[in-house]
């Protein structure tokens, strides 16, 4: 799939617009599959930092909130915002829920996870809070669930795409 039509595959925002990755006018983007009751939680933390340290060089961290695994994000979405806001004081973009794996995965997440990840592994989103970082040369680089937003992998991938975007 190319960089254009990956960005160009409508989902729906927590307000219930239609949106694409363009939309958000970024070069660079990490979506995560979010879920406010699992282990993986704090990892909100972590992403509202990297919104808020590289916001202004061109990232946007956009969320999207799943409940496929084990039940951990059964809340409306406006129990999801309240969450996200008052516990990790979440600025970045959280979408309508959405199904990451299976015959019904949106097909935003049948693009992305034809990715492989650094073991050369592609396929099935593991569990909740995968990253997949979306550059502006149309790379998109795959970072599984324990992996940590803040870990000196991802940071050097966002600088890495920032920097070959301009930013």
């Amino acid at each position: 799939m190319t960089e254009t039509a990956l960005r160009q595959i409508p989902f729906t925002d927590a307000e219930g617009t239609e949106r694409t990755l363009d939309d958000y006018g970024s070069p660079v983007l990490l979506v995560v599959n979010v879920a406010s009751k699992c282990g993986n939680t704090p990892q909100y933390e972590q992403l509202e930092r990297l919104q808020r340290e590289y916001g202004d060089r061109g990232l946007t961290v956009l969320g999207f909130p799943c409940n496929q695994f084990m039940g951990q994000e059964p809340g409306s979405m406006e129990q999801i915002l309240a969450f996200c806001s008052t516990t990790y004081g979440v600025t970045f973009p959280v979408n309508q829920k959405l199904k990451v794996n299976g015959r019904n995965a949106h097909d935003l997440y049948k693009a992305l996870t034809q990715t492989t990840d650094a073991a050369g592994k592609a396929g099935r989103v593991e569990w909740n809070f995968e990253k997949f970082l979306v550059a502006a040369d149309g790379s998109v680089q795959r970072f599984r669930p324990k992996q940590q937003p803040d870990s000196p992998e991802i940071v050097s991938a966002i600088e890495s795409a920032l920097t070959a975007a301009g930013r």
